[in-house]
């Protein structure tokens, strides 16, 4: 529900501007909610598929391997399909989907790495992440131009992982991850002051659960890109 002091042309200036950052800082918390919950899901299913015989099966077949690693990828083409015309109520329910799909997926870096290394690579980049979205909410700098950058960086860094596909380059996948860490840790600048801009209070309860929902499904895709490049680089390998 809009609140009256917002709408009410009586209202003065300066409860105007207070109801509605009360508002930013709300709609802000429940962004970081649904990301953190996010990411509680894909660590606890990830850990859990890794430590029993669930992990065995699916990762010693290759074709169901195959379709636990790609499915992420083709349930985010779906949700940016249907996001546009979904209620908020479907939008959160596709976000804990695609959530419950990359800890499938990621579990296998419980197989590859220590714990122990998986555990300091998501502190650093939790401390990094913090950092970064905490400069995009303050800053007064439009971070606009930044953004179209590093989403071109994005689409070379795609291009860079399909050549070294081929190429199996030690040095090249040292590159890949040093460039994916800072592309995705300057996006998490770029998408909190997106977020933030995109807020308007006027729009009511409905589309602003909805924003909330598609702000952290970035976010969480920059915390989990910038994880995983992180953790090839400091990672250590069982």
């Amino acid at each position: 529900m809009v609140d009256p002091f917002f709408r009410s042309p009586t209202a003065s200036a300066p409860t105007r501007a207070m109801t509605f950052d009360q508002g930013l800082r709300a709609h802000m918390v429940r962004v970081f909610n649904y990301m953190g919950g996010g990411l509680a899901i894909t660590g606890l299913i990830a850990f859990l598929v890794a430590s029993t015989p669930i992990g065995a099966a699916i990762f010693g077949n290759k074709v169901l391997g195959l379709v636990a690693m790609f499915a992420p990828l083709a349930f985010i083409f779906f949700m940016n399909f249907k996001l546009t015309n979904a209620s908020a109520k479907t939008a959160q329910t596709m976000f804990w989907v695609f959530c419950s799909l990359m800890g499938l997926s990621m579990s296998t870096i419980f197989m590859v790495f220590t714990a122990e290394s998986i555990t300091r690579v998501f502190f650093i980049t939790a401390a990094t992440f913090s950092a970064m979205a905490l400069w995009g909410y303050t800053t007064k700098k439009d971070l606009t131009s930044m953004g179209a950058f590093l989403m071109m960086g994005v689409l070379g860094l795609f291009i860079a992982m399909l050549v070294n596909l081929f190429m199996q380059s030690s040095m090249m996948q040292w590159i890949v991850s040093v460039a994916g860490v800072a592309i995705f840790t300057g996006l998490t600048a770029y998408d909190t002051q997106n977020i933030k801009q995109n807020y308007q209070e006027s729009w009511g309860h409905e589309t602003n659960n909805k924003l909330a929902v598609i702000g952290a499904l970035s976010l969480y895709m920059n915390f989990i890109n910038a994880f995983q490049f992180l953790l090839s680089l400091m990672g250590d390998r069982r």
